[in-house]
């Protein structure tokens, strides 16, 4: 018999009747049924590592699972994501090179770079992997809010320009995104990654944080770069904002929207649509203009923006 670690998968689900499931690695969706010798020791590490909280992380055999603890009608079942030991490079993720190549060189901009995409399509790994980029590139002081925290960010980087990085994860304190966001701000980082945008108070405080001349970088469930868009301001009107101010502070905050999902079965590849707005916020830009005056119908803009990244092209400019 084998043990977890020796084990390939990305999620692994616990029942409450004690089987383990991972992917069958044959087919998009299916599950297999496996059995391992520690069993006992791997349910411990998730039954002892809940402190309260649905959704907290343990770590098992050098592994962090985030993990999911939800009672259902037959018991308690935990479902476990397994994050890598480091954290990858942002260039070997398989995403356009011109694309990537793009997205490194904003490591000097503020602004909001928000990454959408469906539950379980990379957008956490996608963006950790950026702010690593980002801190080897250029150092400075990253700080990052995230429930739980996933990526091992944490720690310091010396960067190809001289000076060091240092990345510090928080989690929310007493579950308050928004309190969490305005105690980053205290600490004066050049980098914030907020780890979802899930609450009206989180889409309002990320916008303030983006036109503050800090980097941002966040997740939100989507399902295209329209979508993506529109939930942010959606939230950020939830949370008090008239829709004028809210739609003004999205077009001046916004860097980038890439929305993500993942294509095949054994091996997984990102497939993504994106948007970019110019980097110099004193240049007139079209998404920032759609933006503001809430006109999301972004294919014309994202096809152009596609072929001149294809061509090699500057994308900005005239």
């Amino acid at each position: 018999m084998t043990t977890i670690d020796s084990l390939h998968f990305s999620d692994i689900y616990l029942t409450p009747d004690n089987i383990l499931y991972i992917s069958d690695g044959e087919t998009k969706n299916g599950l297999q049924e496996i059995e391992v010798e520690d069993f006992n020791d791997f349910k411990q590490t998730f039954v002892k590592g809940w402190k309260g909280k649905p959704s907290y992380s343990v770590n098992y055999a050098g592994h962090t699972y985030r993990v999911e603890r939800v009672e259902t009608l037959t018991g308690m079942h935990y479902s476990g994501r397994r994050m890598p030991k480091a954290v990858p490079d942002f260039t070997s993720l398989g995403l356009p090179v011109p694309v990537a190549n793009h997205l490194i060189s904003l490591n000097r901009s503020s602004g909001l770079v928000l990454w959408g995409g469906a539950t379980g399509t990379g957008k956490t790994t996608s963006i950790s992997c950026l702010m690593r980029k980002y801190l080897e590139r250029e150092g400075g002081f990253a700080y990052t809010i995230e429930d739980p925290p996933e990526m091992p960010l944490d720690g310091v980087y010396q960067s190809k320009r001289g000076g060091l990085g240092l990345c510090k994860q928080t989690e929310p304190p007493n579950g308050n995104w928004g309190d969490g966001i305005k105690s980053a701000l205290r600490s004066r980082p050049h980098y914030i990654l907020v780890g979802e945008i899930r609450t009206p108070e989180t889409a309002s405080n990320v916008l303030r944080a983006a036109i503050s001349g800090h980097l941002v970088l966040s997740t939100i469930h989507a399902n295209s770069v329209s979508d993506a868009v529109n939930s942010l301001l959606k939230y950020s009107v939830a949370a008090g904002l008239d829709e004028d101010l809210a739609a003004d502070l999205c077009s001046r905050g916004m860097l980038a929207v890439v929305n993500q999902r993942l294509l095949g079965t054994k091996q997984m590849c990102p497939d993504i649509r994106f948007c970019f707005a110019n980097p110099d916020p004193n240049e007139a830009d079209q998404f920032r203009i759609l933006i503001r005056d809430r006109v999301l119908n972004l294919g014309t803009l994202m096809e152009a923006q596609a072929i001149k990244l294809s061509n090699g092209q500057d994308l900005f400019k005239r």
